[in-house]
């Protein structure tokens, strides 16, 4: 009986060591033979470094797919050594028939769903070779850009959330499990969704045309309802912002009334900048036009600064200041780098030049029962 108890144990041991063997051998032999035959394909020519980074994401999934699998028949085998009522009827010989037959269909699900989602992900990257800028511009380039990335980010979600379904799908045929009543139900689910959550149905509409319309992308600043921020992301249903002080917005697309993209195409430093009363207007509108141009002159600031300054003269008079508008064109999102620039040479510039700052107003109050 001892004996009996320990050839079991024996028996255990060296079925999960040929497991793990098999499991590890299975792997180095796909990886040797996916090196083999691509280098085959290319006549033995230097493998290119992503096609490389390609086969070695492409083992891994197989990797992680044995792993798994090997994993859970460890566990079958070990519970059923302990007399776990769980498996108490898996017989050593049903396992490995199991194994033989679904067991490689499941591996070969897995290593392919994850295949699928990597080429599906690869194949959205190259979307950006659709999107041709409407010219030669630096602006045009970075607005080709944003959208890619808006709608790459949408489609490998799309893409992987398919992927996952009908893989899911797929794996429980293989244990067994009868399909029809999980589509027939998920097709009652949708058509009560249709009806009763019109606010999603709402979201994922407004979130679509969104897109369709490059209203927003990914990148940009934007006021939504009130409340600005940089686009982090771009969802069907939802859209997010964070603001300067790192907190995240959450929109739904159904809810946005308002919307105000603050950098697409281009951008507008505008500044409305007072002096004294007793300045010449003429005299500050070339002092600003100089500092813009040398401004726009510096190779720091070149590429960023798209033409000259805009001094569109006095805008409003005050009590103790005169008003005089101007602008920069600038590229998307460096209007403010460019404007804090400009305010940090303005204002050395004037210091120079002896321009004065409209003085502030002070307004003194006597005291209560005080004789001053």
């Amino acid at each position: 009986m001892l004996l009996a108890e320990w050839m079991q144990w024996i028996w255990l041991a060296a079925t999960i060591t040929g497991l793990i063997l098999g499991g590890y051998l299975l792997m180095k032999l796909f990886r040797y033979e996916a090196r083999k035959l691509t280098q085959r394909a290319l006549k033995d020519r230097v493998l290119d470094p992503a096609l490389l980074q390609w086969l070695e994401e492409l083992s891994r999934g197989i990797r992680l797919a044995v792993i798994a699998l090997v994993a859970i028949l460890v566990m079958f085998f070990t519970l059923r050594m302990l007399g776990h009522p769980a498996v108490a009827g898996w017989a050593p010989a049903r396992i490995l028939e199991w194994l033989l037959e679904r067991g490689v269909r499941v591996v070969i699900v897995l290593a392919g769903a994850y295949l699928a989602i990597k080429v599906a992900h690869m194949l959205v990257s190259k979307v950006s070779l659709l999107i041709r800028p409407h010219d030669n511009t630096a602006v045009a380039e970075l607005e080709r850009q944003k959208r890619a990335q808006t709608i790459t980010a949408i489609l490998k979600n799309f893409s992987t959330a398919v992927i996952a379904v009908v893989t899911t799908l797929m794996l429980l045929g293989e244990l067994n499990v009868n399909t029809t009543p999980i589509l027939t139900s998920l097709g009652v689910i949708g058509v009560a969704l249709g009806f009763g959550a019109q606010q999603l149905v709402g979201d994922l509409i407004a979130g679509f045309f969104h897109i369709f319309e490059n209203q927003i992308r990914v990148g940009d600043v934007a006021i939504i309802n009130g409340t600005s921020g940089q686009v982090e992301e771009i969802r069907m249903r939802t859209t997010v912002l964070r603001g300067f002080d790192g907190t995240v917005h959450v929109f739904r697309n159904g809810t946005i009334s308002t919307l105000s993209n603050m950098t697409k195409d281009y951008s507008y430093f505008a500044m409305d900048l007072a002096v004294s009363h007793k300045e010449d207007p003429d005299r500050v509108g070339q002092v600003l036009k100089e500092v813009a141009d040398e401004l726009q002159q510096d190779p720091a600031f070149r590429s960023l600064i798209l033409e000259p300054v805009e001094v569109l003269g006095v805008e409003n008079f005050s009590e103790t200041a005169i008003v005089i508008k101007l602008r920069i064109k600038t590229l998307p999102i460096k209007q403010w780098e460019v404007g804090r620039e400009f305010r940090r040479r303005l204002k050395r510039r004037f210091d120079s030049e002896g321009i004065e700052l409209p003085a502030p107003t002070v307004v003194y109050t006597k005291p209560p029962g005080s004789s001053v």
